[in-house]
Formats: structure tokens, sequence, C-alpha cells
């Protein structure tokens, strides 16, 4: 992302989960705070940018249409990612959920863009401390959209900027209340396509030097041999407003890259995976993204 500018795709991103639980039924994960997180002039923006792209490809679309048969606007979000928004969300927090229940007492969120979790979630929140871990100029923006709202913060969150291109995030958490000896959850959502190899492996890598044995990290990684030529177009508008996808994963090779930072591979779902998990039998006509896995590894 540019410096000093808010993360294009973490609004996005906040758009999409939006979207879906204001319009879509039943639903894959019911994110109902995040519209109201996305300022009003921010939210038009999106908007007409959707209705300029349906006039194009789809003249006599109407974008407000309710009937999901007649309504395009469905297919554009589904090009645009919000499967692999919806899925990889559901995935953390049913995760994040079982490992409340096993002891976990801290979430860390890196890369927490537009998160509602502490917001939305009190019957969670009561039972861990949550620290948001984002890049500073995305941080300022939301801190000064929740001043704007006027919502509480709770006395259990904790805001923490970092660069991860410049600062390790064990460096970055040292100055604040979290404890290294606590259990603790870490989802990584969305971000580690755009950082380079050495940036997503020292990020992991801290992980393991901060966090006790048994803690736990999700993330979602692009492959780029499933990549469909729309997706290969979205690559090149992601480098255009400065967030190009950097980095790639073999899901063959991950367990034994991730065994040398330290983690051990519990899960890696495929699309098919995701799409049996969540998608099955849905009639709106959401499918899994073919370009990204989702991962749960361990520290040992």
């Amino acid at each position: 992302m540019k410096e000093n500018q808010v993360s294009l795709t973490a609004i996005m991103t906040a758009y999409l989960r939006a979207y879906h639980a204001m319009n879509d039924t039943p639903k894959i994960f019911d994110d109902f705070l995040a519209y109201r997180l996305i300022p009003e002039e921010r939210r038009a923006l999106i908007e007409q940018g959707f209705s300029r792209v349906l006039q194009i490809n789809v003249p006599e679309s109407n974008s407000t249409c309710s009937d999901q048969a007649t309504n395009p606007l469905p297919s554009l979000l589904q090009a645009m990612g919000l499967p692999n928004v919806l899925s990889r969300s559901r995935y953390t927090e049913d995760n994040l959920e079982q490992a409340i229940k096993q002891g976990v007492k801290q979430y860390v969120i890196l890369g927490a863009g537009m998160d509602t979790f502490a917001f939305r979630r009190p019957d969670l929140l009561s039972k861990v401390q949550v620290f948001e871990v984002d890049h500073p100029a995305t941080q300022a923006f939301k801190l000064n959209r929740l001043a704007e709202l006027e919502w509480e913060i709770p006395s259990n969150l904790h805001f923490v900027p970092v660069d991860f291109t410049k600062e390790s995030l064990a460096d970055a958490l040292k100055g604040t209340s979290y404890d290294v000896q606590t259990k603790s959850f870490f989802s990584w959502l969305g971000v580690t396509m755009y950082l380079t190899r050495n940036e997503v492996f020292a990020t992991l890598r801290s992980i393991t030097d901060i966090a006790p044995v048994g803690s736990a990290v999700i993330f979602d990684y692009f492959v780029p041999e499933e990549a469909t030529p729309h997706m290969k177009e979205m690559q090149e508008d992601l480098r255009k407003i400065g967030e190009p996808i950097k980095t790639t994963f073999d899901p063959s090779t991950l367990a034994f890259e991730l065994k040398s930072l330290g983690l051990r591979l519990h899960e890696n779902l495929s699309p098919s995976d995701i799409q049996e998990r969540y998608f099955q039998s849905r009639t709106d006509g959401y499918y899994a993204s073919k370009h990204v896995h989702l991962a749960r590894a361990v520290v040992e």
C-alpha cells in the first residue's frame, strides 16, 4: 500500500462483508456493523464504481434489483472476491471460538483493517484481550471513524500500529500489554499476498518467538497456478492502486516451510474444501475462490 494512505483493499473488504450481511441469505458471515464503519463518502464512491462497471458490461442492468436471477451485482462481487472474504472470516471466528473454550486469552488481528470483532462479538470479547495490528495510516483512519461514530472503545481492545515492511511484530507488541507467556490466537487475513516472502516469514517467525506452544495462527494465501484470467486482470488493477500481489505459496510444500519456522500445519483448506464447507447448496451463485487457500498452524 502507499505510504500515509489508508488501505483501499481494507475498505473494500469491509464493504463486501457489509453487502453480504444486508443482502444475502443464508449468511456465511454476518458482519452487521461493517456498513456503519465505512464513511458515507467512501460507500458512495464504491457504489458509483459498481454502477459504472455494470453499465459498461451489462447496459440494461439494475444493480438495486432484489431478484437474484436478474441482478448482476452478485456476479460482480463474486469476481471481486466476496466469497474469499466471507469464508476466511467465518473460518477464523469459528476457530477462535473453539480456541477460547480451550483457554486462549489473547486474540491478535494482524492487518485488522476495518475489523468489527471487538464491537460485534461481546460474548467473546469478554474472554480475551484483543490486539489490532495494522499499518499506521489504516489504523489512524479507523480510529478517526470510530471517534466519528462515538463508539466506545473497550478497555481490552488495544491498537498497535506497525509497518510490516519496516518493523517486526515482536518489536511492535513489546510496547503493549501483550503477554508472551499467554496462549494466543492470531489471524492474518488478506495480507500475506501483499508482502514479500521474507516479510511473511519474518512475521510468522515473530509469532513463534512471542507466543507459547499451542498458540495458533490462521492465514490465507494465494496460489498463482489456479488464477483465472479475470484474477490476473484484478492483479493488474491491484498493482495500479499500489497494492500488488507479491507472494504466493505452493500448498504441497507449505507444511515444510512452516515447520522450518517452528509452526505445525494443522489444516490446509483447498478451494474444494472451502466450497464444500461454506458454499454447498447456495442459490445465489457464490462459490469458493479458486486461487486462495486457508491455513491453520500451531506453534510447536
